[in-house]
C-alpha cells in the first residue's frame, strides 16, 4: 500500500505538470496535446494513476485491487490539490484561468458531469490499455487531447484546477464524487462488453 501511495504521489505530480501545461498556452488545442506529456510519462514510468486503473476491476476482484485504488485515488487527489494551491501563488496567471474555468464547472448540471466524466473514462481505458496491449503511445497522444477538447471530466486533472483556483465550496466535493463515477464507470465499460478473457483465449 506504501508503494501504491508513493506511486500515485508521483503521477500526482505529472498530472500538475499536466495541468499547467494547459493552464499557460493561449491555444486550446496546443495544451491538450502537451498535456498528454503527463499521461505519457506515466506510462512509461509506471506510475500509478487511478483513471489509468481502475478499469480494469473488470478482471481483477481482489481485496488488494481494491485497497489500492482507494489508496491510489487518495494519493492522486491530495497531491494535485496541494500543488495546485502552491502554483497559484507562484504563477498567479493560471490561478485565475483555473478559476473562470472552475466556476463553470461548479454551474454544470450534476447529470452532466456524470456524462462528461464517464466518456473521459472510456478514453482514459483506451490510452492506457493500447499502451499495455500494443506498446504504443498513439492512443495516449491521440486520446488525451480528444478528452480535453471534447470538454470530458478528468478526477485527478479537475482537482488540480480546483487547488489552482482558490476556490472553496461545498458544491466541489459533489462535483469530484460525480466526476470519479463518472470515470470509474466509464473506464469499465469497455471491458465489460467484451468480457474476460478466457485462458486459452489470452
Amino acid at each position: 500500500m506504501l508503494k501504491t501511495f508513493r506511486e500515485s504521489l508521483c503521477a500526482g505530480v505529472l498530472i500538475t505538470i499536466g495541468g499547467t501545461v494547459f493552464l499557460s498556452c493561449e491555444n486550446k488545442t496546443v495544451g491538450a496535446v502537451l498535456f498528454s506529456v503527463a499521461l505519457l510519462c506515466i506510462c512509461y514510468k509506471g506510475y500509478y494513476l487511478f483513471t489509468g486503473k481502475i478499469g480494469y476491476l473488470v478482471e481483477q476482484h481482489r481485496k488488494k485491487d481494491f485497497a489500492d485504488l482507494l489508496i491510489g485515488l487518495l494519493g492522486n487527489l491530495i497531491c494535485t490539490f496541494l500543488l495546485g494551491m502552491l502554483l497559484r501563488n507562484v504563477l498567479p496567471d493560471i490561478g485565475d484561468k483555473a478559476a473562470q474555468m472552475c466556476s463553470a464547472k461548479l454551474m454544470q448540471n450534476p447529470l452532466h458531469t456524470f456524462i462528461r466524466g464517464f466518456f473521459c473514462g472510456i478514453l482514459m481505458y483506451l490510452a492506457v490499455s493500447i499502451y499495455k496491449e500494443k506498446s504504443s503511445v498513439l492512443g495516449v497522444l491521440f486520446c488525451v487531447p480528444v478528452f480535453i477538447l471534447c470538454g470530458f471530466e478528468h478526477s485527478i486533472a479537475d482537482m488540480f484546477y480546483f487547488g489552482t483556483s482558490g476556490l472553496f465550496d461545498v458544491k466541489i466535493i459533489l462535483f469530484m464524487a460525480l466526476v470519479v463515477a463518472g470515470n470509474t464507470f466509464g473506464a469499465m465499460l469497455l471491458p465489460a462488453l467484451k468480457g474476460i478473457p478466457k485462458p486459452d483465449e489470452k
